[in-house]
């Protein structure tokens, strides 16, 4: 608590000294990069956006450096995929930022999780004994474009909230990218009509939104608990499995190790599949061209011509 209390107090001292006064445009900062792209495209050049994490970092583990503070310090808007993922590195940086309004609760702040329909909410009481399990429900909704839609309006009518003389330009914005991403989405969805019913071994329990949009079955994953790293019983059990279940795929991000993955893969025989952690924000990729790059890789994979 008291290196919390420290981290804090250094993130408010950043702040003091480099703090800037008004902007002309609206100040977006999102946690994840798939979360700033999709802020980007419904902004358009109305608003000046950040991802505070990378896409090749595990969004669990973001170091909590005191120039992201100073980024929420001069945010408008926060943007948040909420379900506790940020729950070990956001909450200190919002502190140091000393910005009334990206606080939890305020118009500033904006959880993207309470717009979409969850996976994976459990049933009974989670603890820390379960692994990493989200009390809330799944976060990893961004592997769905229909889910991704449900965010992008959310943040259109926030952003029409918090900057009205630009709100036509957000609504307009909004409907280019909807059209878009529908026409994008029904061409994916017919390249990847084989997946429905694909048995396939994931790395973490990312899967959920990505199976209920393409139908495949995720039979198990190569971490024995969520965030707990793979062993040698549970490997050779996932491996078991694998096999008696002639499954076609294996998954994990570009963020999660490979040396697991390529073993598992190779003993089955399937694909290895490394899907890109998050949208390239700071590269100009965009949300859509992030999901094309997914589908392409896995159609790759369901031909048999992974990695």
């Amino acid at each position: 608590m008291r290196s919390l209390r420290l981290f804090a107090a250094l993130c408010a001292a950043v702040v003091s000294l480099t703090a800037v006064p008004a902007r002309a445009d609206l100040k977006v900062v999102a946690t994840l990069p798939d979360l700033a792209a999709l802020a980007k495209t419904v902004g358009g050049d109305k608003v000046d956006v950040t991802a505070l994490a990378l896409p090749t970092q595990d969004p669990h583990f973001v170091d909590a450096k005191p120039n992201l503070a100073l980024a929420l310090n001069r945010a408008d808007l926060l943007i948040a995929a909420g379900l506790d993922l940020e729950i070990g590195w956001l909450p200190t940086l919002q502190l140091g930022a000393r910005n009334s309004r990206i606080q939890t609760g305020n118009a500033g702040y904006l959880d993207a999780s309470r717009f979409v329909s969850l996976q994976e909410v459990p049933a009974g009481q989670v603890d820390r004994s379960q692994g990493d399990v989200h009390p809330g429900g799944n976060p990893h909704y961004l592997y769905d474009p229909r889910q991704a839609l449900k965010v992008a309006a959310a943040i259109e009518a926030r952003m029409s909230q918090l900057d009205e003389k630009n709100a036509a330009a957000y609504k307009a914005n909004l409907a280019k990218f909807t059209k878009e991403l529908q026409a994008a989405q029904a061409g994916w969805e017919k390249r990847l009509a084989g997946f429905k019913g694909v048995p396939v071994i994931a790395y973490h329990r990312t899967t959920a939104y990505l199976q209920d949009w393409l139908g495949f079955k995720t039979i198990a994953f190569l971490e024995p608990k969520p965030g707990i790293p793979p062993n040698p019983s549970h490997v050779a059990q996932v491996l078991a499995q694998g096999k008696t279940n002639k499954v076609k795929l294996v998954l994990k991000e570009d963020y999660y190790p490979d040396n697991i993955a390529k073993l598992v893969a190779s003993k089955i025989p399937a694909s290895l599949v490394t899907l890109p952690g998050g949208t390239d924000f700071r590269s100009s990729q965009t949300y859509v061209q992030r999901l094309e790059l997914m589908v392409g890789r896995l159609e790759k994979g369901l031909a048999g011509k992974g990695e």
